[in-house]
């Protein structure tokens, strides 16, 4: 044993490794700056130490029954015959259940908590923000339907109100994600998935693909913004200081594959970019007002996807 140990003394530096390893890690999931993003490391971080109780108490265990029962130690009783015990029977049952059946009440409940479809609250009764959002090869467009604005991979938003994500997808199936802010979502061609995020603290969050989508999906990234009311009304201004129009001609040109995008800026937005992106995937499913005119996907509901976390 004493060999063993000055082996380990040795090789001291070795454990540091695989640290090395995680050096060029992001760790924004575990600096959440808003309330989703605060409850899901919450949920983690929960799910984690209730698993723990069982898999320290095993490996502590394990390495305390081969110490104690090595062939040097002739103080370790020999009991070949021993097959059954009601105490380590019930431990070994009992505790995994109930550890599964707490798991399983804060799964149910923190799954209908964070549902990204339910709206937020702001503590400030805030109106939130409405943004629709479309993944494109290989970038982001984010329309602003109530501001008449767009931009293309740079968002913003004000600290502390609700942001309201409507999400399509003009190509393949793709992945919303601002780590920061928490829940990542699925972006799909003729579907519209919703999402609703706040940032409680100033900064320049990063936001991505999380899906692959082709050879510039590295590129596929975008920041969010979350300022003061006055910061984000500075940015709508700058935006509409663009002077470029996000029209049917201009948003055929965005469609076209490019990579690494810088952000542009769309001082006007002309017609319902986003619903009819959804309805040129829906074909004959197209459904027409009493006056001919064609229904807008969010005054239908779209078809509704589904969440990727």
């Amino acid at each position: 044993m004493k060999d063993f140990l000055r082996q380990v003394a040795r090789s001291k530096p070795l454990l540091f490794l695989p640290l090395l390893l995680l050096s060029g890690c992001n760790w924004a999931l575990m600096d959440p700056q808003g309330p989703i993003g605060q409850a899901e490391k919450s949920l983690v971080f929960t799910a984690v130490i209730l698993m723990l109780i069982v898999v320290v108490p095993v490996i502590i265990l394990t390495l305390v029954f081969a110490w104690h029962f090595r062939a040097s130690n002739k103080k370790a009783i020999y009991r070949p015959d021993f097959h059954h015990s009601t105490t380590i029977e019930i431990i070994v049952w009992v505790v995994p259940c109930l550890i599964i059946l707490a798991l399983g009440i804060l799964t149910w409940k923190t799954t209908h908590v964070l549902d990204p479809y339910k709206p937020l609250v702001a503590e400030n009764n805030a109106k939130p923000v409405e943004v629709d959002v479309i993944a494109l090869d290989w970038k982001w467009l984010f329309v602003y339907p109530e501001l008449h604005i767009a931009s293309v991979n740079e968002m913003a938003m004000p600290v502390g109100t609700p942001v309201n994500f409507h999400i399509t997808s003009a190509t393949v199936m793709n992945a919303f994600f601002i780590p920061q802010l928490g829940t990542q979502i699925y972006a799909m061609g003729g579907m519209q998935t919703e999402l609703h995020l706040q940032a409680d603290h100033a900064g320049i969050y990063h936001g991505l693909s999380a899906n692959f989508s082709g050879d510039g999906f590295s590129g596929m990234t975008f920041n969010a913004i979350a300022s003061d009311q006055a910061g984000f009304d500075a940015w709508v201004q700058k935006v509409r200081k663009s002077g470029q129009t996000l029209d049917k001609q201009s948003y055929a040109q965005l469609t076209k594959p490019t990579e690494d995008v810088p952000p542009t800026y769309y001082g006007t937005v002309n017609g319902d970019i986003f619903g009819d992106q959804i309805a040129d995937f829906m074909g004959p499913m197209k459904t027409m007002k009493a006056g001919g005119d064609q229904v807008s996907s969010k005054t239908t509901g779209g078809m509704n996807g589904m969440s990727g976390m």
